[in-house]
């Protein structure tokens, strides 16, 4: 098994590479837990997945130049609407041992701020709406 150290992920947020600003990137996905347990279960409870859903969080260095992180982000958040967001562990071409997730998520968040004598940067989550594709075609 190779192991990785995260060097140069990408990450793209509503088609705008912001790759060379991002610090960390977790995507999570869960599923709903559901019982199915039912009579003649010998003692022990079974359980299914139901809904799926998820959300993704991105940390960034932050730039206030047009097309870069603080009004890509403030756009999207203005707008309301859901946007697509592609991550990859290395910066590199899609493949079967470096897959691309994508999805759309809901920029319900912004903010702008931090620490004197500390890099300015945000942190946000946002949930996944809809499905998350796991892409490995060159």
């Amino acid at each position: 098994m190779a192991v990785l150290a995260l060097t140069n992920e990408y990450i793209t947020f509503n088609a705008v590479d912001l790759s060379d600003h991002g610090k960390a990137g977790t995507i999570t996905a869960e599923g709903d837990q559901l019982d199915s347990t039912g009579f003649g279960a010998t003692g022990w409870r079974s359980y299914i997945i139901g809904l799926k859903g998820g959300s993704v969080a991105i940390e960034f260095m932050d730039d206030f130049a047009s097309g870069s992180v603080d009004a890509t982000i403030w756009s999207a958040f203005n707008t309301g609407t859901p946007v697509a967001v592609a991550m990859r562990a290395v910066n590199a071409a899609i493949s079967t041992t470096n897959p691309e997730y994508q999805f759309n998520v809901l920029p319900n968040q912004w903010n702008i701020g931090g620490k004197l004598g500390e890099l300015a940067g945000k942190t946000l989550t946002f949930p996944i709406t809809g499905a998350i594709t796991r892409d490995t075609t060159p």
